[in-house]
């Protein structure tokens, strides 16, 4: 038996000691590897409980060779998508015995990426997941450069980039059907608000658009696309744009729930009645969305699954190289559905 002061705190090899395991035994329970016998496991758990062990990242690196910490870079917290991503994120490291060390991007500051990379490099990151999308080009390839002899590196929500990880959504898809929804109601007359086109996941809902249009030999002119910028507001003043730059339109596709809502909005002012001289479509499927006036059909895909993914392709890749075992992050992309309520 091991009498412990608990005014000290209590180190991974007194619940090893006491379990009569490795400190790596101990190491992988808390890390929720599966790689342990369930009666061990469960001789283990108990003891962590009885002594009150509380794992911290000093100790992890000491024991496993590792921080026990992923690096997370994100921005766009008044937004519904980063939002969930970020709870998705934190709820899969929780439960895989992951700490988490989260940065804020700012990207009004160009030097703000390089200042991020220096925190975690020097906070010895197990690994890193941006999920802050407006990194594209030369900005992507030198925080990568920084990053990579470190720890492995997940990106999510952004266009595909050689030799990265990227995980994502098929916003190019989940576009095409909000319109072809549209269509097959009979609307001809199409309108977009764009997300800001400098991000990709904007760029791509835009072609998704064009693509529909095209496959039905419709017009997909300039003056029938706004750019927004993912606000309430901006869905409201770009329904009023698109209705005095493009008269005949009859649907329009919002490129997020929130400027869907504001459409909506415009919409009433303009004594325009949804669906029956206006089809409106978003994407997002928030859950406010079934509870808008009238219900917004919508594109649904889950963002906090995405985030979990991403912590789950981490840990594996991570796993795998604690056991010396080769293993590279790989690019996945999720497949989104139609959700048809009474907006068109």
């Amino acid at each position: 038996m091991v009498a412990v002061n608990h005014r000290v705190r209590v180190t991974i090899r007194d619940v090893a000691e006491k379990a009569g395991v490795s400190a790596q035994t101990v190491s992988r329970v808390v890390n929720g590897h599966p790689d342990v016998a369930a009666d061990t496991r469960a001789r283990v758990e108990q003891i962590i409980i009885e002594l009150r062990y509380r794992p911290n990242a000093i100790a992890r690196s000491l024991v496993g060779k590792s921080s026990g910490t992923l690096g997370v870079v994100a921005s766009g917290f008044e937004h519904f998508g980063p939002s969930q991503l970020l709870a998705g994120i934190e709820q899969q490291a929780t439960d895989l015995g992951w700490h988490m060390m989260l940065q804020i991007a700012d990207r009004k500051k160009p030097d703000d990426y390089d200042r991020i990379a220096s925190n975690l490099i020097s906070q010895s990151v197990d690994g890193v997941i941006w999920a802050y999308p407006e990194l594209t080009g030369d900005r992507e390839r030198s925080f990568h450069q920084q990053i990579r002899p470190h720890a492995p590196i997940i990106f999510l929500s952004m266009a595909p980039q050689p030799n990265s990880a990227v995980i994502g959504l098929d916003n190019r898809l989940g576009a095409r059907m909000a319109v072809e929804h549209l269509i097959e109601r009979g609307f001809r007359h199409i309108g977009i608000i764009t997300g800001p086109l400098a991000l990709w996941s904007s760029h791509q809902r835009r072609l998704g658009w064009q693509d529909a249009l095209q496959g039905a030999r419709l017009p997909h002119a300039m003056k029938q696309i706004v750019e927004g910028d993912w606000s309430a507001a901006s869905g409201d003043a770009g329904l009023t744009r698109l209705l005095g730059q493009f008269p005949q339109l009859d649907a329009v596709f919002a490129s997020n729930d929130q400027m869907a809502l504001g459409a909506l909005r415009a919409a009433q002012r303009h004594s325009r009645a949804v669906p029956e001289s206006l089809g409106v479509t978003g994407f997002d499927d928030i859950p406010e969305s079934a509870y808008f006036t009238p219900p917004l059909t919508t594109v649904h895909h889950d963002l906090r699954e995405l985030g979990r993914l991403a912590v789950r392709e981490l840990h594996r890749v991570i796993e795998a190289k604690r056991e010396g075992r080769e293993a590279t992050a790989t690019s996945l992309t999720l497949q989104p559905h139609l959700v048809v309520r009474e907006s068109a």
